[in-house]
């Protein structure tokens, strides 16, 4: 039988002021992954509209984490600012084949180790993000060369894969087979979390569909609102501390346009947020004004758009004001 349950997006709540206020030095913004602490908890959407190796060390400086994606432009192109130009320039009508056409040019191992080694001569933290189809071969190349953190995303990711044609990305084994901490991502449910946790990883990423550039939602009808989502996965991180001992953070991902909604994130249990859009408005984010989902250029389903967000702010005043 089938059951219905009333969820809520941000849009949909508001947090209730309590009987005591608190002074702003007063509070303690750190937040870990595993045993690498960052001073605030905003972590960049891992897209190549929105961190490039610039940003990546820019946010590391002022406090945050950068994920730079190794699965698009940066890893595919030795001079990524002049492909990232050719998006930014296409009309409405010609993007999508465009990015179709850029993202078929195959991933460089080369430029894998080198993205992460310019990260690590900044001294700033290495974050990298792979689809799960790529992490086996690239991920040791990603720790070969110094990378602090390795994030393993795709639009919807569970602990059990069922496949009979091959053996897929098993994370209890990825956990085993890399020392890195590894942040895995995105799921919406309690249990869907706490299976992940359970394999031995040092982070979940929360969120499907959300996002401003993304229209999983719309063209395959999954999801969960972000504050129903945050709330069922903090219930599912606390349930595994109780029965481990070990504290895995979640990350509410997608959907964080306005400073209230990063708070409602907060109220709802989150750790982190990771933020996309906002950033790619920014005068330093590679966009130049434009943002886009990863599955846009998918070759045999396109989803999401490039969406023109402007250039209107700079990082530091995004993050600090």
């Amino acid at each position: 039988m089938k059951q219905l349950r009333q969820s809520y997006g941000f849009d949909e709540v508001a947090i209730v002021p309590g009987d005591v206020t608190l002074n702003p030095d007063q509070t303690n913004t750190e937040f870990r992954i595993s045993d690498i602490t960052f001073s605030i908890p905003f972590i960049t959407s891992a897209m190549d509209s929105v961190v490039d190796v610039k940003l990546a060390i820019q946010i590391n400086k002022m406090g945050g984490l950068g994920v730079l994606n190794l699965d698009g432009i940066q890893s595919r192109y030795d001079n990524p600012d002049e492909v990232l130009e050719k998006i930014a320039k296409a009309s409405d009508s010609e993007v999508t084949a465009l990015m179709q056409k850029i993202y078929k040019e195959p991933i460089k191992d080369n430029l894998v180790g080198d993205r992460v080694k310019a990260i690590k001569a900044a001294g700033a933290v290495c974050a990298i993000s792979l689809i799960p189809a790529n992490t086996k071969r690239l991920a040791p190349i990603v720790e070969e060369s110094g990378g602090d953190i390795l994030v393993v995303q795709s639009t919807v990711t569970s602990a059990r894969h069922i496949s009979k044609s091959y053996h897929g990305l098993v994370f209890s084994e990825l956990t085993d087979q890399i020392k890195m901490p590894i942040v895995v991502g995105n799921c919406v449910s309690y249990n869907a979390c706490l299976e992940l946790m359970r394999t031995g990883i040092a982070g979940v990423l929360v969120g499907v569909g959300p996002g401003a550039a993304c229209t999983s939602r719309e063209v395959l009808g999954i999801g969960v609102p972000q504050i129903t989502a945050t709330i069922d996965c903090a219930a599912a991180r606390d349930e595994y501390f109780k029965e481990s001992g070990k504290y895995v953070p979640i990350i509410t991902d997608g959907g964080l346009r306005k400073g209230g909604d990063i708070c409602k994130a907060f109220a709802a249990g989150t750790d982190a947020v990771m933020i996309g859009s906002p950033i790619a408005q920014t005068k330093e984010a590679p966009g130049r004004g434009y943002h886009w989902g990863m599955s846009h250029p998918h070759p045999a389903l396109p989803r999401g758009t490039r969406i023109r967000v402007g250039t209107n702010t700079t990082l530091q005043k995004l993050l600090f004001g």
